[in-house]
């Protein structure tokens, strides 16, 4: 078999390794995981519009999800549990086969403003219990499905990751020209003889720009 990173030449495979170039760290960095969902979770959670979220086949290709609604759209159910709406998209719903075929779950939360990212990791179910939808509705319209999540591990990022990409700084944004956009990727990736115009009216027909 062609080894896929034959063209270099340091590849690190163990921890050691790692340790030699970077140093264990302070204790309580360690210790800052904890096992639910305390009051500094449940306060950032709420200030939070977007949330990304990772699972992974049981063929083992992982996936990353973004969502993003009105701040607070994540449900803290109680310490162990929470819940987030799934709206309507472009229908692949690849987290949903996914966690059918392995229930873990990660969720990252990012607050406009707030350097600091809260991380989340645990046991996922997709569930349709009409009493939690209805609680999660936006502009009158209820969620189909809600993946409600069993917290297994919690803990808050450091900022640096923020602030060193000027995440939160309009003058560090540029204005997004010369940048591909979803319809050129889409000819380009799917092989498509449409132009971007032909495609984006295509997707306006079939329900793909409602927001809720």
């Amino acid at each position: 078999m062609t080894d896929r990173f034959g063209d270099f030449q340091e590849i690190v495979t163990t921890s050691a390794e790692l340790r030699r170039v970077v140093p264990e760290p302070m204790r309580a960095i360690q210790a800052k995981v904890i096992d639910h969902l305390d009051e500094v979770c449940r306060e950032f959670i709420a200030a939070s519009p977007f949330v990304v979220l990772a699972s992974r086949s049981s063929q083992g290709w992982l996936d990353l999800s973004p969502k993003g609604d009105p701040p607070g759209f994540v449900r803290v159910l109680d310490e162990k549990h929470l819940a987030i709406p799934d709206r309507p998209g472009n229908r692949r719903i690849d987290t949903f086969h996914n966690l059918l075929e392995n229930p873990e779950l990660g969720v990252i939360f990012l607050v406009p403003g707030k350097g600091e990212t809260l991380r989340l990791s645990g046991e996922a179910r997709i569930v349709r219990d009409l009493s939690l939808r209805e609680t999660m509705a936006v502009k009158g319209r209820v969620p189909e499905f809600a993946i409600v999540v069993y917290v297994e591990r919690a803990f808050m990022h450091c900022p640096k990751c923020v602030m060193r990409s000027g995440l939160w700084k309009p003058e560090t944004w540029g204005d997004g020209r010369g940048v591909p956009d979803i319809n050129t990727a889409m000819i380009e990736h799917a092989q498509l003889s449409d132009t971007p115009e032909e495609w984006f009216e295509k997707i306006k027909a079939d329900g793909g720009l409602e927001m809720y």
